[in-house]
């Protein structure tokens, strides 16, 4: 099932789309649940949920303004791509080379759950950024609350996945990580996440024998591929990501975790470090990146000028006055 959420005629509304092509329309719930509401059901509520959704009439997929799936309460994103780390280590970091302790555990950040925005929307470039990317994700959405959970466990609690682009802003960015902490603005400003919300049974066929879901990923600037990578090639299979998000805490339905950014170009920054040189070049004002993964769907954002924000002076330099 996919479910969505969209504004039409003025109004939001959660439901299911049904069809393909020209043919695709969008059934909202009866209820009027929200795609929170929806997901906190959990697989078998969403599913009986869904069901009831295709008896109502539907709104050509056309006429609907896409917005993100659901409200998350929060997003962690991972980075557990080994590739994309090799490659933007090479231009950002010390000695070019993983570091040791990546191996060890899967590492996240969290970022800005009021920044989320759909396909379709126009995203703007941050105060102060000249260097803007790109990166493609999938991320898995918790349907069912629970803390310190086996990896086994972890995966039965994934609800679905959909398509995340985690709108990286690297100059702003290198500069926060510098403090060894971030990042923070290089991040927070937008994350797109959609189309829809494929449920977890409609890919369970891709599901490998160690729990890595084997699904093509692609990105597009401006009708030209940048990278291609599978989902399958992570480090760790999203039921190990569920589980350590959830280590000494929970992880509670809506929770949106990130697979962290794929290689092969994945990222303008990994082709950067790859490249020696900012060759493609950073994403300007009027870029369309357009990103697909197999059996979820493709999302389109339109990069556009940003606006200038006030000037938060450096800091005081520290007093050597003594109470």
């Amino acid at each position: 099932m996919r479910m969505a959420t969209w504004e039409h005629a003025g109004t939001v509304a959660s439901g299911v789309v049904l069809g393909d092509g020209d043919d695709t329309r969008v059934h909202a719930f009866p209820g009027g649940e929200t795609g929170l509401d929806a997901v906190r059901l959990g697989l078998d509520g969403l599913l009986a949920l869904g069901a009831d959704a295709t008896a109502t009439d539907g709104v050509p997929l056309v006429d609907v303004r896409l917005l993100p799936p659901l409200e998350a309460p929060t997003v962690r994103d991972f980075v557990a791509f080994e590739e994309h780390v090799e490659g933007v280590v090479k231009g950002v970091g010390d000695g070019g080379t993983v570091v040791p302790e990546w191996y060890e555990a899967p590492t996240f950040y969290f970022t800005n759950p009021y920044a989320l925005v759909g396909s379709g929307a126009d995203v703007a470039v941050p105060p102060g950024c000249s260097v803007l990317d790109f990166e493609l994700e999938v991320a898995a959405v918790v349907g069912a609350e629970g803390t310190d959970l086996d990896p086994a466990t972890a995966a039965r609690h994934v609800v679905g996945y959909t398509v995340l682009n985690d709108w990286s802003a690297r100059d702003l960015q290198r500069r926060e990580m510098r403090v060894s902490l971030g990042p923070a603005k290089g991040k927070d400003f937008a994350t797109t996440l959609g189309p829809w919300l494929v449920t977890a049974d409609e890919l369970a066929d891709r599901v490998d024998a160690d729990g890595f879901l084997r699904l093509l990923m692609t990105v597009e600037v401006n009708g030209v591929e940048v990278g291609r990578d599978l989902l399958s090639n992570m480090g760790w299979p999203f039921g190990d990501l569920v589980a350590y998000a959830s280590r000494g805490t929970w992880v509670r339905p809506g929770d949106v975790l990130g697979s962290g950014t794929c290689g092969n170009g994945g990222c303008l920054g990994e082709l950067w470090g790859r490249n020696g040189r900012q060759d493609p070049p950073p994403l300007r004002p009027g870029d369309v990146v357009t990103m697909t993964v197999e059996g979820i769907g493709t999302i389109s954002n339109r990069v556009v000028e940003g606006r200038s924000a006030p000037v938060v002076p450096p800091a005081r330099p520290r007093s050597r006055d003594r109470a």
